[in-house]
């Protein structure tokens, strides 16, 4: 997924393959077999040209990446905690990207002033920073043989 991604085309096997192989020995069937799973499980998809196959991702990797956190940060039993921990584990910049990616989503506040019925909202207080419990890896630092099942391949 790396190489589908990276590349933000439709790709063959044999270009994978080509790509893969300046870093180290892998075999035609291994990155066809591959691709194949990552089709069948639905991160990519395919369209024939000529005897080959042509694959694109069906998402982007950022997405991806949600889904991994929301999952993880779903099967808590304690939402808050983990976010706490997590957020201890964030580098400074880590933390800016989360401060920015807050003000894209923060839904602006009405334009319309409250009726008398209505008592005004207070305002959202910002999150709090975490104290830095260290830093989490480079979101470059990616293993392929790490997650059998992943899209990291």
């Amino acid at each position: 997924m790396t190489r589908v991604w990276k590349w933000n085309r439709p790709v063959t096997v044999r270009e994978v393959l080509e790509d893969l192989q300046k870093e180290r020995s892998i075999a035609y069937t291994t990155v066809m077999t591959v691709l194949d799973n990552l089709h069948q499980k639905g991160w990519v998809r395919r369209e024939a040209e000529g005897r080959a196959y042509r694959y694109e991702a069906v998402s982007t990797r950022a997405a991806y990446a949600a889904a991994l956190m929301n999952d993880a940060w779903s099967q808590s039993d304690n939402a808050a905690a983990a976010l706490v921990a997590f957020f201890g584990m964030m580098s400074e910049e880590q933390r800016q990207a989360l401060t920015d990616a807050v003000r894209v989503v923060r839904i602006p506040e009405s334009t319309e002033q409250p009726s008398a019925a209505e008592p005004a909202r207070p305002a959202e207080p910002e999150p709090a920073e975490p104290a830095d419990a260290g830093t989490a890896g480079d979101e470059n630092d990616e293993n392929p043989d790490s997650a059998q099942d992943g899209p990291g391949r």
